[in-house]
């Protein structure tokens, strides 16, 4: 019984002709609409039928199909923690200067908006950011989130190091590693004295001649 006839011309300088056209569209439909409805009326009292004739709704949505209802679930454990917790951004200072937290915190942003911006100490940041803050908006800090309160917008975070200028290559690199818990520290000694200590090394006859060559 609710329908809703939509019609669309192009306002040009056959807009009048458009006009006419259009009401003549709503006019047919409405004929039409009006033959439906007293057909499925049952034509027997001639009067169309109404909202309010429309039957019972269905409000228990156990009555109704499953293709119609929305499956909905609960998280009850965490298994495995998969994210290293550690994302590279940018810190900036708080937007009110006059609230309490912005004496001991600063914002941290991550370049992936995946994770959470969190709170990070003042204390933690360089010592001149409060003063000059302009000076590190373009520089990039390794963040760790350590908690996030069910009652908190925003996780608690704490810098880990400062990387450098975003944009260069060796600490975008950096930022990489560490957000995905990739281990890039020096080989150890023991590691080191696996490998050839006679340098230049080079492929002797004999293993190039059973090896297949892919240079």
């Amino acid at each position: 019984p609710d329908v809703i006839i939509e019609a669309q011309f192009d306002d040009d300088d056959d807009a009048e002709h458009g006009q006419d056209h259009l009401q003549d569209t709503l006019t047919d439909d409405i004929k039409k609409l009006s033959l439906d409805t007293g057909e499925k009326a049952g034509g027997i009292s001639g009067v169309h039928r109404t909202k309010q004739d429309d039957g019972p709704k269905v409000n228990d949505p156990k009555l109704l199909p499953d293709k119609f209802l929305q499956r909905t679930a609960k998280v009850v454990y965490i298994l495995e923690k998969k994210h290293s917790r550690a994302a590279t951004g940018f810190i900036k200072l708080l937007a009110d200067k006059n609230s309490e937290l912005f004496k001991r915190c600063a914002m941290f942003s991550p370049v992936d908006h995946r994770v959470p911006r969190a709170y990070v100490s003042l204390a933690d940041c360089p010592p001149d950011f409060v003063i000059r803050p302009e000076d590190y908006s373009n520089m990039l800090f390794i963040c760790r989130i350590v908690d996030w309160k069910e009652d908190s917008n925003f996780a608690t975070g704490q810098l880990a190091k400062s990387l450098g200028q975003a944009g260069e290559i060796e600490p975008e690199t950096e930022g990489i590693l560490m957000e995905y818990g990739v281990d890039f520290s020096d080989f150890s000694p023991e590691a080191l004295e696996c490998l050839p200590q006679s340098l230049p090394w080079v492929i002797s006859p004999g293993e190039l001649a059973k090896r297949r060559d892919l240079r």
